[in-house]
């Protein structure tokens, strides 16, 4: 800890170069884990010269003041949310001198001991120069630097500590306020919020239920955050080191306010040649999606709370550094939020709401690829961040987004009665008219993987009224592409892997214990291009044909802006060979051959046939990076879910 390096480096000669140490670190005996400090100067000091600022600045007075330690009245403690490295030690003071601006205010007294420290200091103190001309703005989203201590004559000025003087807003730092038990009805009182405050982020009402109530609160911590990281980024800087730590809610104005600017970075170089412009392109591309990365780490775990144990959050990085999408952060991340929450986890309330908006603004923040990374003016447009008073008009793309988080919704809850079954039917038909990736190509990048079975538009057979014998319990279906070895032509290996369990026959309807098996079939298809006819009259092959007609009305036709629904749409055509099937099922306990063709034909019963017949499988729809429709040759529909359970640590 860096209160505890203060201990420990008090005892050395003093950093500005007095004649006795600038401060005696000894144990409070109330507070553990703080530090009584107090400062003292030698009478042979001389009174120190007010508060100067330093020269120059060619755009007026520069910002940077050099102080003195006589300016100050160290306090004895320091507040728990004033984070530091090992190579710091932070205290706080009260400016005394009564020349000064800042007389009688709080600040932070920051001593930078090794060479890379000064480094992040000096390069603080440059930042600062540069955004001199927009000091409002500054003061507003970034934690304020006012100057430094001039180091003494008694020390060489290159051996001696850098004392920075930054500003204080409040004992915590944001991590420090979520960990904080009370941190929602705390958080709204330190931000004052009522209905003019509110207002900032679209809404006109304060209080209501707690997913209400935080959502609110994180839209306005979020889009503050945003702003100054733009204000940044629109100065020809990345911050680099955005993380709760680093982040301060000031009481006083009531923003966010990012972290010393010690490790910023400018996008351009000086060199004017034309390779050195194309390079400076790609490095501010690439600065600013590492920055977006953190600003999603940040959101991530503002807004789901079990991101801030660190081995769970270890797991949701080790998922993402893999490789996987953060379009299918959801599936990952859903046993691991309701293991503990059997009322509902809150967090996923809140990404869940508006149609899963949240979810698609933390996976464009955190996209594997940095050029797909949404930039801040884009999040702060983005549905999720906006409250309802807002009209906002959501792109295609958030449209799609909601539409397939809607129908996986509507598929979890399990009530598949005749209302539940034609919502379900009429969003997966609107999905396929907004397939962004229609092309074989397309197809062919997006396929491989392990995709689980959500749903089907077909017959659902289940246990309760026919009571066979045996009684067996469907756990997972599962439906792999991979690409065939040694193949030129586009064919890829097709597995359906099917779990079930034989119950016991007594007290099956609560007793779910039993003997877990297998079901396996292997072979291969071929991916061709194809077509799907929306109208009866076109076409020759009426088995895949969308026969929905309900496209143009209602918000989500509306929302699509589709003032024509076309006459066919292009789909990926699945050529299965039926010669090369292979079959195999596998139990925990040994069956008698009639037993297990009981079995059998009970998983047939109650799984789709096109998840035992692949070659029933007759075209794909649509796909994306984490949804895909596959077409029966009965015209039944089956959603899959991109599964990423084979990747978890």
């Amino acid at each position: 800890m860096a209160l505890a390096a203060a201990a420990v480096a008090a005892a050395r000669p003093s950093p500005t170069g007095l004649p006795r140490p600038l401060c005696r670190a000894s144990a409070h005996p109330c507070r553990p884990r703080r530090f009584r400090l107090e400062a003292s100067l030698s009478a042979s000091t001389p009174a120190p010269a007010p508060a100067t600022a330093d020269e120059g600045a060619a755009a007026g007075p520069c910002p940077v003041v050099r102080f003195d330690m006589a300016d100050f009245t160290v306090a004895d403690r320091v507040s728990v949310g004033l984070h530091g490295r090992s190579d710091e030690m932070i205290f706080e003071a009260t400016v005394r001198d009564p020349s000064s601006e800042l007389y009688g205010s709080t600040v932070v007294l920051r001593q930078l001991t090794s060479s890379q420290a000064k480094r992040r200091g000096r390069r603080a103190l440059e930042v600062l120069k540069k955004l001199a001309h927009r000091q409002m703005m500054y003061h507003s989203y970034a934690m304020q630097v006012h100057g430094y201590v001039t180091p003494s004559k008694a020390m060489e000025e290159g051996d001696s500590p850098l004392v920075l003087v930054h500003g204080y807003h409040g004992s915590y730092s944001l991590r420090h306020w979520l960990q904080l038990s009370d941190w929602l009805p705390t958080l709204e009182a330190t931000l004052a919020l009522d209905e003019e405050q509110v207002r900032r982020v679209g809404d006109d009402s304060v209080g209501g239920p707690a997913v209400t109530r935080q959502l609110r609160l994180i839209r306005i911590l979020m889009r503050d955050l945003l702003i100054g990281v733009n204000y940044l980024h629109s100065h020809g800087m990345a911050h680099t080191e955005l993380r709760l730590e680093n982040v301060h809610v000031s009481p006083v104005d009531k923003h966010v306010k990012v972290g010393i600017l010690g490790n910023a970075v400018d996008f351009h170089d000086n060199d004017p040649s034309s390779s050195a412009v194309a390079s400076n392109n790609e490095r501010r591309k690439m600065m600013i999606a590492f920055d977006m990365r953190c600003v999603g780490f940040i959101m991530a775990k503002m807004v789901l709370r079990e991101l801030m144990d660190s081995s769970t959050f270890q797991k949701f990085k080790s998922f993402l550094n893999k490789g996987n999408d953060p379009s299918c952060l959801r599936e990952f991340l859903l046993p691991i939020l309701s293991q503990n929450s059997p009322s509902g986890n809150i967090g996923l309330q809140m990404l869940d709401r508006h149609w899963g908006a949240g979810w698609n603004l933390l996976a464009l923040l955190l996209a594997t690829k940095s050029d797909k990374r949404i930039s801040c003016v884009d999040a702060l447009r983005h549905p999720f961040l906006c409250g309802p008073k807002w009209r906002i008009s959501p792109t295609v793309n958030v449209v799609r987004w909601g539409l397939g988080s809607t129908a996986v919704r509507l598929a979890e809850d399990y009530i598949y009665g005749h209302h539940q079954r034609r919502r379900l039917a009429y969003f997966i038909e609107l999905m396929e008219v907004l397939n962004p990736n229609s092309s074989t190509e397309n197809w062919l990048r997006l396929l491989p993987g392990r995709w689980c079975l959500l749903y089907c538009t077909g017959r659902h057979i289940g246990l309760t009224l026919r009571q066979p014998t045996p009684r067996v319990l469907i756990s997972d279906a599962f439906l792999t592409f991979a690409e065939a070895p040694e193949s030129v032509d586009p064919i890829l290996s097709l597995t359906s892997d099917i779990g079930f369990k034989i119950m016991p026959e007594s007290d099956w309807p609560h007793d779910k214990s039993g003997t877990e098996g297998n079901l396996s079939v292997t072979t291969s298809a071929r991916i061709t291009p194809g077509r799907i006819y929306t109208n009866a009259e076109d076409g020759k092959e009426s088995s895949s044909r969308i026969t929905s007609s309900r496209y143009l009305g209602g918000k989500w036709g509306k929302a699509a802006k589709m003032k024509q629904l076309p006459a066919s749409l292009p789909t990926a055509s699945v050529n299965v060979d039926e010669n090369d099937v292979d079959v195999s099922m596998s139990c925990g306990s040994t069956l008698k051959v009639k037993s297990a063709r009981k079995v059998l034909q009970e998983v047939r019963t109650q799984t789709p046939p096109e998840m035992f017949d692949l070659s029933k499988i007759v075209c794909g729809t649509y796909i994306d990076s984490r949804l895909m429709v596959l077409r029966g040759v009965n015209g039944s529909a089956l959603l899959f879910v991109r599964s990423n359970r084979t990747s978890d640590p």
